[in-house]
């Protein structure tokens, strides 16, 4: 077995004229000093040769856990991260807020508006940020326990039903004033920048809201009639009153090519369902996002309430506060902060809590506590959630930034890992999941980034909460066999033409190594390039 030490490889630089003397601009090839290198080099090279993937651009790093270079190609070069973003994010969270932090979801009545079952003002559903008031279980059920024991799905507005029970038990038979969805501790900044619109109408694209629910998304379930000529059944998932449907779908001839489109312009509360689908078909389902999280939430809430008998005088609404500061994104991305500790946060109890008007001071108060934040990176990287993975950054915002905004939040992320030793330029992040079409890597932060991790206290559990090969998550199906079979730790991410896998894969020598392979400008609708990624993979464990 050769020694890691005989496994070093180092790509080759030259400095370009006209460009800034302190940028060193790599050349796309691959260089090793060892037999074993030369060998993986080659097989990364036949692959990279195969016509189906030759045209598109390519980075990989492979590194040893002691960070020594095994390969590279373009790993100084930027690419479309994608969901590899999350990587960087969910670092940051577990560092900098605490594996074990919570926070609290509260729903209270008004100063002064104690009375004989009365409430005399609004009742108000302060968010706190949580991404879990849905039906989800947490922690995160692996996909072998799925399989002995199914799940049984709960209801997804559960923890709304819970505070409605306890506005009831408080003996409150009337609300004089409204009902109000209140998403203030964040400023509403529904879509990061280059978000891409045709997204917005979709769950993986939802508005990102301090008062989240049920991941702030809706299901759509499409039936066909009995027969061919009828109309298709629409039906949404929860039944809240909040859009309007405009369905137009005709049910056509068994085992015909059909097909659903769902649209809404963007602000519109009207769901334009249209399409075609064959008799005797399964249902079409989809996830459509909710426009306005906190207002969703407040109607929800308010219908609820009137169910159980409780009289609700005013309206539904949502309260938002705009951004407030006047400096440009960049500038406040670029604005450091010496103070931010460096040491990773160690167990802790604080809660960060919704905006709360009176606290004991209130005649009502509920209150409704999330799991913790190393939960919630689970479900965030196994299920590639992009609405968590943005919440966990206001978060980091609102925690040692100046607001709870995107821009703090991306602040937060640059100063972690300017303080983890990456280099400024070999990033720029614009939101927390990887939607942006403006995020930008390069190959080598990223494996400068999981090198970092795995010398922190919370490397075991962060570790965990990324997909396994063959086992869970977004790799479930990939690496389904020996060798590989649960032996690749990695973050997926697809974003149109880009694609990326970053993380740790257990080789053949007993070692373990770490990699990132990102794409750019790969064929549309092609599949070929996460093929020979999964190949590469192979070749990197194999490689002793």
């Amino acid at each position: 077995m050769l020694g890691i030490a005989l496994l070093c490889a180092h790509s080759g630089q030259r400095q370009v004229w006209g460009q800034s003397p302190s940028i060193a601009v790599e050349e796309p090839v691959a260089s090793s000093k060892s037999d074993a290198g030369s060998k993986l080099s080659r097989e990364i090279a036949a692959l990279l040769d195969d016509p189906a993937v030759a045209r598109a651009h390519w980075g990989i790093a492979v590194r040893a856990l002691d960070g020594r270079s095994i390969y590279s190609l373009n790993e100084g070069q930027l690419f479309q991260p994608a969901s590899n973003a999350k990587l960087f994010t969910t670092a940051a969270a577990v560092h900098l807020l605490g594996a074990d932090r919570r926070f609290t979801t509260v729903l209270e009545g008004q100063p002064g508006s104690r009375g004989d079952a009365e409430l005399k003002g609004d009742l108000v559903l302060h968010g706190g940020g949580d991404g879990n008031l849905s039906g989800r279980t947490v922690p995160y059920v692996e996909a072998a326990d799925r399989r002995k024991r199914p799940q049984v799905e709960a209801d997804p507005l559960r923890y709304l039903q819970e505070m409605a029970d306890a506005v009831v038990a408080a003996g409150v038979k009337r609300v004089l004033g409204d009902v109000v969805g209140d998403d203030t501790l964040f400023p509403w900044e529904p879509y990061p920048a280059d978000w891409a619109i045709d997204d917005a109408v979709w769950g993986y694209g939802a508005p990102v809201s301090a008062l989240s629910v049920n991941d702030n998304q809706i299901r759509v379930t499409v039936n066909a009639g009995e027969k061919a000529g009828q109309a298709a059944t629409v039906a949404l998932d929860p039944a809240v009153p909040y859009y309007t449907m405009n369905p137009s779908v005709l049910t056509i001839a068994a085992k015909s090519p059909d097909g659903v489109a769902i649209d809404r312009e963007l602000g519109s509360r009207v769901l334009k369902v249209s399409g075609k689908i064959a008799a005797q078909a399964g249902p079409d389902v989809e996830e459509v996002a909710i426009q306005d999280p906190a207002e969703y939430a407040a109607i929800a809430l308010k219908e609820m309430l009137e169910a159980r008998g409780v009289k609700v005088d005013g309206r539904a609404r949502a309260q938002h506060r705009e951004p407030s500061d006047p400096q440009s994104f960049s500038k406040q991305v670029a604005e450091t902060l010496p103070d931010m500790p460096k040491e990773a946060l160690g167990p802790i109890s604080k809660l960060i809590t919704g905006k709360s008007v009176c606290l004991d001071a209130c005649p009502l108060r509920i209150e409704h506590t999330s799991p913790t934040v190393i939960e919630d990176i689970v479900v965030t990287n196994k299920t590639s959630q992009n609405l968590h993975a943005e919440l966990l950054l206001h978060q980091l915002g609102k925690a040692y930034g100046s607001d709870g905004s995107t821009a703090q939040g991306v602040r937060m992320v640059r100063q972690f890992l300017l303080n983890a030793g990456i280099d400024k330029d070999d990033f720029a992040f614009f939101d927390g999941s990887g939607l942006s079409g403006h995020d930008l890597v390069t190959p080598r932060a990223t494996v400068k980034l999981l090198q970092y991790a795995a010398g922190q206290p919370w490397f075991e559990e962060w570790k965990k909460s990324l997909p396994i090969g063959g086992v869970d998550g977004s790799l479930e199906g990939r690496f389904t066999k020996a060798p590989l079979q649960g032996k690749v730790f990695a973050k997926t991410g697809t974003l149109g033409e880009a694609r990326a896998l970053s993380g740790y894969v257990e080789c053949a020598s007993g070692r373990t190594v770490i990699f990132s392979i990102l794409v750019g400008n790969h064929p549309p609708q092609s599949h070929a390039d996460r093929d020979v990624m999964d190949k590469m993979v192979e070749a990197i464990a194999a490689d002793d």
